[in-house]
């Protein structure tokens, strides 16, 4: 299936009366297709495995601003650091660490999301409320990294009203994290929430970057 320029276009009106962002996922998708994309106007581009981000990112546009929104491996960091914008599912300060440790090498100021744990699945990754307090409190000598916002995954339900509330649990926290840590300074207003089945939702709970695949690229076939 070929890029689905009218689903993208309905995706930028359906979040522009929010002033969000769409993250393109274009995992195990073809640099033609991104490309397409790109070509529509869109710059943002989110990869979930490494090596192909890392494959990606040399044979197509250096104005692309991409996002890593997979489970990050510290060992792997070094690979991303020279270009990658924003990291999207950071679960520990020992990864925060090597980010920050990677961006110095290469002069870059890193931007990540914390990514917190609101689904009621355990196949689901991120800290809770505790751990992400231990976190912030842990980052705050860490010159190379930028904590821009929080990420979080709802639970895979048809149950609006569980994902409304996970969304909305959320978005809670980010307003307490963000008076907290970084009242006055305006760098942590990202919240990294809503897929192609729940971004509606996830709009209306205040999501600022929405993370949309296969409506734009079609079904995935891992085989």
């Amino acid at each position: 299936m070929a890029v689905n320029l009218a689903n993208y276009r309905q995706v930028l009106s359906t979040i522009e009366p929010y002033h969000a962002r769409l993250v393109a996922v274009s995992k195990i998708k073809p640099v033609q297709d991104i490309r397409a994309l790109y070509d529509a106007g869109q710059r943002i581009f989110g990869e979930n495995y490494v090596q192909e981000m890392v494959d990606k990112e040399n044979q197509l546009p250096k104005d692309i601003q991409w996002h890593f929104i997979g489970h990050l491996q510290s060992n792997k960091v070094k690979y991303i650091a020279p270009f990658v914008s924003m990291i999207h599912g950071v679960d520990s300060l020992k990864l925060l660490q090597e980010i920050n440790k990677q961006a110095a090498k290469n002069g870059r100021v890193i931007d990540c999301l914390l990514q917190v744990f609101i689904a009621t699945e355990e196949t689901k990754f991120g800290l809770d409320e505790a751990e992400l307090y231990g976190v912030l409190d842990g980052a705050k000598e860490l010159q190379h990294v930028r904590i821009a916002g929080l990420m979080g995954m709802a639970s895979n339900t048809d149950d609006e009203a569980r994902i409304r509330a996970e969304f909305r649990t959320l978005k809670t926290l980010h307003a307490a994290v963000a008076e907290k840590y970084f009242a006055g300074s305006g760098t942590f207003k990202e919240l990294s929430t809503g897929m192609s089945g729940d971004y509606p939702i996830a709009l209306e709970e205040g999501s600022t970057l929405v993370r949309i695949g296969s409506l734009l690229f079609g079904a995935r076939n891992y085989a």
